[in-house]
């Protein structure tokens, strides 16, 4: 009955994009109103307060210290947080409906954006899934990002399907595979999840926010899941969750970073790879080469789901003097870093990666705090890319 219930919870939870704001008077009526239109006056002034806190940028040093200690902030972010900043992410289904079978990866029609969750799941119940109040958004934590992150550390010794043996993971030493940055010959078979019939790859997973309503969905037998995080604590916090499942899912650390890092699959294996609030948290001057790196993972027709910051956020606007790396580019207080795209930026990453575009929208929405009286005006993108059947297509 519970099952059943949290099923029709999914399939009945109306698309975002739906409630519109015609009449200025009602803006309290409602917690959040979609496809807000901003006016001319309200984007210049977004564009001057960001010109404004651009200009005073943390020293190099600083910048320096942020990059090289990456991992330690976001351990320590998921050290003080644990699983309770981060709330499930109920719109995924409705928004990315490729999650749930195969067969909408040949769909080419994209459905409307969703909103931003956050916070987490409780590890004794992975059923426990609560409301988000995403109005309650921190300057010093890491603000309401959805997710920044990637690390990856496999399981001690995990158990192979295919081989039924135990692999050594935990001491770097991976199967062979045909994993690195310009490796052509083919994959090999003897790896973790070789078996499945639709694999998924989740990077910057944080606690498992996405992965657990994906498993607890998706009851293909086919389905594997993996999933990666920068931080080492919120890769722990996943495996301690009583909904993880060794034979259905592969939690590790991996640093997105390090193009030449080897993942625990081969390419061309992947038929989606889910990036919820990631790319962010990345330097602006490395995302490129992260973008290609992960093509490379994608079978042939595989897709890339991407949600993520749109540049004057609510976000970028609270930021201080002070707190700018670089143009768009921020540090919190918490030392987690976040940066803020434009739909042509993404466009010309992924097009780039040879990717080809099936969606790339604009969320903008205003959110009320009716108890206080108070808007916010939040810029979220949303996108999907395809690789190719064939080369040129």
């Amino acid at each position: 009955m519970l099952w059943g219930s949290i099923m029709a919870a999914f399939f009945q939870r109306p698309r975002f994009g739906n409630r519109y704001l015609t009449d200025p008077g009602n803006v309290f009526q409602h917690n959040a109103w979609d496809n807000v239109e901003w006016s001319e006056e309200q984007e210049a002034a977004a564009r001057k307060k960001v010109e404004e806190n651009c200009t005073q940028l943390v020293s190099p040093d600083k910048q320096v210290e942020y990059e090289t200690k990456a991992n330690s902030y976001w351990n320590d972010f998921y050290k003080i947080h644990e699983n309770r900043f981060f709330k499930d992410r109920h719109w995924l289904f409705t928004e990315f409906p490729e999650l749930l079978d195969k067969s909408f990866l040949l769909d080419k029609s994209g459905p409307t954006a969703a909103a931003s969750d956050h916070s987490g799941t409780d590890p004794g119940s992975c059923l426990e899934w609560t409301v988000e109040n995403a109005l309650q958004l921190p300057q010093n934590g890491a603000e309401e990002t959805e997710q920044n992150n990637l690390k990856v550390e496999a399981d001690g010794m995990q158990y192979s399907q295919r081989t039924g043996s135990l692999v050594d993971l935990s001491s770097g030493s991976m199967p062979q595979m045909h994993t690195k940055l310009g490796d052509t010959e083919s994959p090999d078979t003897n790896y973790i999840g070789s078996s499945a019939i639709f694999s998924i790859l989740e990077v910057g997973c944080g606690v498992g926010n996405t992965v657990f309503p994906i498993l607890q969905t998706n009851k293909d037998p086919g389905l594997f899941v993996y999933c990666c995080d920068f931080s080492s604590t919120a890769v722990e916090l996943i495996k301690l969750n009583s909904c993880y499942d060794h034979s259905r899912c592969l939690a590790f650390v991996h640093d997105l970073c390090d193009t030449q890092a080897t993942y625990p699959m081969p390419n061309e294996s992947l038929d989606i790879i889910i990036l919820i609030f990631v790319l962010s948290a990345i330097h602006p001057d490395k995302i490129q080469a992260v973008v290609k790196r992960l093509s490379q993972l994608l079978k042939p027709g595989g897709m890339i789901l991407f949600r993520d910051y749109g540049r004057y956020d609510m976000a970028q606007l609270r930021f201080k003097k002070g707190r700018c790396l670089s143009e768009n580019f921020y540090v919190r207080g918490d030392g987690t870093r976040v940066y803020f795209f434009t739909p042509a930026e993404l466009d010309e990453l992924f097009t780039s990666a040879d990717l080809k575009k099936v969606q790339n929208i604009v969320d903008r929405r205003l959110q009320v705090n009716r108890g206080k009286q108070l808007t916010m005006y939040r810029v979220w993108i949303q996108c999907k890319y395809r690789k190719p059947l064939e080369k040129g297509e």
